[in-house]
């Protein structure tokens, strides 16, 4: 017999009840999408239908011209799974940036340009692309949407985002939202159709005046249409006042900031991205061997410490991006592989797996497979237990 009243208890299931609900709305889980590997930031200006293909073709020279190094890096299977990736696929995600790397040219320029970047982002086809505009700032705010509206003229590309930069206090989430709504309606668009970013690139975004985690609400505020949280490594160092030759994706306030991002992300399905690095593999051979293992080095430290996204700004961050993550993600599956065989034969062993870690284990097999590090039949070799089906069902497991 329970020795609690009936009517504590019920009082107890009315008040969960409504937090029950409320705790799924705002934390369903991840999409059920593959997270690119990275976002490629292009000029809006420099542009074009084949701009996957130049990157690619350069990419390739790069590796070939340094192939040395690169082999210390990872070994030759992984290098064949690099330049077919270049080959075929170099880009998995592309933003024509309207912002900082733009700059102003004024509005008929910028008009001609959002024309035109509407038309390369259409012919592309990549499932994953978009534009960063220049925000919703109070002198940027009539350029920004005008931008946006001629992008969406022709129609709406496949898999098109906007990154908004920029952000600085959660009202402008609501603005973005009614934005959206007001672009849908005018250009014919399904409701909910339009996805934005947010850009962390401010201190009043990650700590407001409040004390709350100004990211966090505004992920909450966007409706369900924010996608990703995006670091801004220089911006935000400069905010900070770090100073220049200190400013990096693993200085202190920039892991200070991924981790409150990571944090509000967690469980919401929108994914968080690394920033970019303002080294670029080019000059003298010393010093694009030096700037190859920098970026290499900083790849692998993001995909680390759980960032399984970050944006490159030159076509030699291809060769060593897709050499990191899949290095990363065939390392990870060796580790993983016997613990995922282990848990579903409930053999235990030297490592006890939980739900919650059997669940993580089945996570990052499937980024794996999704990014190419590896197929299928490589998984089964090492789990023969771990098919697609039980991995996706290892890793939709209902959080408590």
């Amino acid at each position: 017999m329970n020795a609690i009243p009936e009517p504590t208890l019920a009082r107890i299931d009315a008040l969960l009840a409504d937090i029950d609900a409320d705790l799924a709305a705002h934390y369903p889980g991840d999409r059920p999408e593959a997270q690119p590997a990275h976002t490629v930031y292009v000029s809006a200006a420099d542009a074009s239908a084949d701009t996957p293909a130049i990157w690619g073709t350069a990419a390739l020279e790069l590796l070939d011209r340094h192939a040395s190094v690169l082999l210390e890096l990872g070994d030759p299977a992984v290098l064949e799974l690099v330049r077919r990736r270049l080959s075929t696929a170099p880009i998995a995600d592309l933003r024509l940036d309207f912002e900082d790397g733009y700059g102003r040219r004024g509005d008929t320029v910028e008009d001609d340009d959002a024309v035109r970047a509407g038309h390369t982002l259409r012919a592309l086809g990549l499932g994953s692309c978009g534009i960063r505009f220049k925000g919703l700032t109070l002198a940027d705010r009539p350029r920004a949407v005008r931008t946006l509206e001629l992008v969406l003229d022709g129609g709406l590309p496949e898999g098109f985002v906007f990154t908004v930069p920029k952000l600085r206090a959660a009202e402008q989430i609501t603005a973005t939202v009614w934005l959206c709504e007001a672009l849908e309606h005018a250009h014919g668009l399904p409701a909910r159709a339009l996805r934005f970013e947010l850009q962390i690139e401010s201190p009043q975004a990650v700590l407001g005046a409040d004390g709350t985690a100004t990211l966090a609400r505004a992920l909450h505020m966007a409706e369900g249409r924010c996608t990703g949280l995006h670091y801004g490594t220089y911006d935000y160092s400069a905010a900070c006042g770090i100073t220049p030759q200190n400013q990096s994706l693993e200085h202190p306030v920039a892991d200070h900031a991924k981790a409150v991002m990571l944090a509000a992300a967690a469980q919401t399905g929108v994914w968080v991205a690394d920033g970019s690095t303002q080294v670029n593999p080019v000059g003298t051979d010393t010093q694009v061997e030096q700037a190859i293992r920098r970026h290499h080095r900083l790849v692998t430290r993001s995909l680390e410490r759980g960032f399984y996204q970050g944006w490159d700004m030159h076509p030699g961050h291809l060769v060593t991006r897709w050499l990191a993550t899949f290095t990363f993600f065939r390392t990870a599956l060796v580790a993983a592989a016997p613990r995922l065989q282990a848990y579903l034969d409930r053999r235990g062993g030297a490592v006890v797996d939980e739900p919650a870690t059997a669940e993580a284990l089945a996570a990052v097999v499937l980024r794996g497979l999704d990014c190419g590090a590896f197929g299928v039949d490589e998984v089964l070799a090492q789990a023969p237990g771990a098919d697609l089906a039980t991995l996706r069902a290892l890793k939709a497991r209902t959080h408590s």
